[in-house]
């Protein structure tokens, strides 16, 4: 029914007329979920945040452009001892954050110190956690000290977690956000939109795009129509897959389909009886039929996985034999762990994966003797009773963060996963700075977790943008969750 719909929006679009650009200095931008809030130096719905956020309102040390490479911003450059313990960053004179307030060392210095502090909320406190010490040398360098090596310290500087911001506005960032990007908060519209619009006093180079409004639409019926209406000039991660064909044959769009970071799962409450016996877990994971779920869900769009890790990382590795289909097996566990007659609820997000792929799964785990109860819930819930809360059995959601295995060993993490050996690893992996040992301790996580069952791993979420054809520097790939709107512009 709703492919139907799709293509009847598509249909009637096309007989409508085109739709151009002329010397625009606007963008509208959609997206499918909306940040709880705009603060990326808060927990929960990372990536929704930074979505809106990183590197337009925002600015790091470093940033991570759209090959995934490292780069300087408020930074220009920095020495590290010979021991790699201590980073000396140079930073740019005469920025300014978006009210006026100089930006200096003592603001990176404040950051950090915050972002490692016992008080920290910080989605990614992990990456401050061996910071022994930051130190102003002066006002436009900053002395950072670390208690051991952190090989990709450069890196996760420029994650959307690592921003800087200042004092005197950090406690009101979550409605009123204030950074030293290329873009100042205008509006929020709860349920609707954000305005941003071009920092006057940027220190950086002047974007072309003046203002742009970033609309939350959820659904993929409502997202074909806002594009095919012109209503929205670009739209990353677009939720309906269904209708890509047929967009791409219209020559007022471009379409790519690019790749993320983003890990979609099956999440299963680890801590949570029945749940918590692995012999469930296993079955429950050779009861889904990935490719079955990639075709119903995504339209063909997508990578199997089998852990917990991106295919594109060079120390990938394909694990997805240990959890095949097979539901005779799924079976055969469910009788070895003495369960029956098991129902279990699985709550939805709105992104459109999870609302697809929900029901193909609920029939699957049917077909073994689990009987699922499907919920759909709006983004608010899901981030407070499920991702905060722990109330749920599972839920189907994308971690689109770069190498966040990570959060299988966050303490209080709504996975509810505890294993000793994964914590060993982890810390093994971050003491070592040897490219090829990296390597193979993020394969003993790959295993490790796979071998658990610590989730239903389904596929690598692909980055499907549809936009038109005129608005150009547009992200392809999607290393990590981003709208960089200082590099899109409109053909003349």
């Amino acid at each position: 029914m709703r492919k139907s719909l799709i293509l009847l929006a598509i249909a009637g679009a096309m007989l409508s007329g085109t739709a151009y650009a002329q010397s625009r200095t606007d963008v509208n931008i959609a997206m499918q979920l909306e940040p709880p809030s705009l603060d990326p130096t808060t927990g929960g719905a990372a990536a929704a945040i930074r979505s809106v956020t990183y590197d337009n309102i925002f600015e790091g040390l470093t940033r991570i452009d759209r090959d995934g490479a490292v780069q300087p911003l408020l930074a220009k450059s920095w020495d590290i001892s010979a021991d790699g313990l201590t980073y000396t960053f140079h930073l740019h004179d005469g920025v300014k954050f978006q009210d006026g307030t100089p930006f200096t060392a003592d603001d990176v210095k404040y950051s950090l110190d915050a972002a490692r502090g016992e008080k920290s909320v910080n989605a990614q406190k992990q990456l401050f956690a061996k910071i022994a010490s930051v130190d102003v040398v002066d006002p436009t360098t900053v002395k950072v000290t670390l208690s051991g090596p952190q090989g990709d310290f450069l890196y996760d500087m420029g994650w959307g977690d690592a921003v800087i911001v200042s004092q005197k506005t950090a406690a009101t960032n979550a409605t009123n956000p204030v950074g030293t990007g290329p873009y100042r908060f205008s509006d929020w519209v709860k349920g609707d939109h954000v305005t941003l619009v071009a920092n006057p006093d940027y220190w950086g180079a002047k974007p072309s795009i003046e203002k742009a409004t970033i609309k939350f639409i959820s659904d993929p019926t409502a997202a074909v129509a806002a594009i095919l209406a012109g209503d929205v000039d670009v739209f990353g991660g677009f939720p309906a897959p269904e209708a890509v064909d047929q967009i791409k044959a219209d020559p007022r769009f471009s379409v790519t389909v690019g790749s993320t970071q983003g890990e979609t799962v099956l999440a299963m409450n680890n801590g949570k009886a029945p749940l918590d016996n692995i012999k469930v877990r296993e079955a429950i994971a050779h009861a889904i039929d990935r490719k079955a779920i990639i075709d119903a869900a995504q339209f063909g769009y997508g990578t199997p996985i089998g852990s917990f890790f991106s295919p594109g990382d060079p120390a990938y590795i394909d694990l997805t034999s240990i959890s095949n289909f097979d539901p005779d097996k799924s079976k055969a566990l469910l009788a070895e762990a003495g369960v029956k007659d098991l129902t279990l609820s699985l709550k939805l997000p709105p992104a459109q994966y999870a609302r697809a792929a929900g029901p193909v799964i609920q029939q699957e785990l049917a077909n073994i003797g689990i009987k699922v109860d499907i919920t759909n819930v709006e983004w608010a819930d899901w981030l407070s009773n499920v991702f905060t809360n722990k109330d749920y059995d599972l839920t189907i959601v994308s971690h689109v963060e770069p190498n966040d295995f990570g959060n299988f060993g966050k303490d209080g993490y709504y996975f509810n996963y505890k294993n000793p050996e994964f914590a060993k690893l982890m810390t093994e992996l971050g003491n070592t700075t040897d490219p090829a040992k990296q390597t193979a301790i993020k394969q003993d996580v790959q295993k490790l977790l796979a071998n658990d069952f610590a989730a239903g791993f389904l596929f690598e979420l692909p980055n499907i943008t549809v936009a038109n054809k005129d608005l150009k520097g547009i992200w392809e790939n999607a290393p990590i969750p981003a709208t960089i709107i200082s590099e899109m512009s409109w053909a003349q």
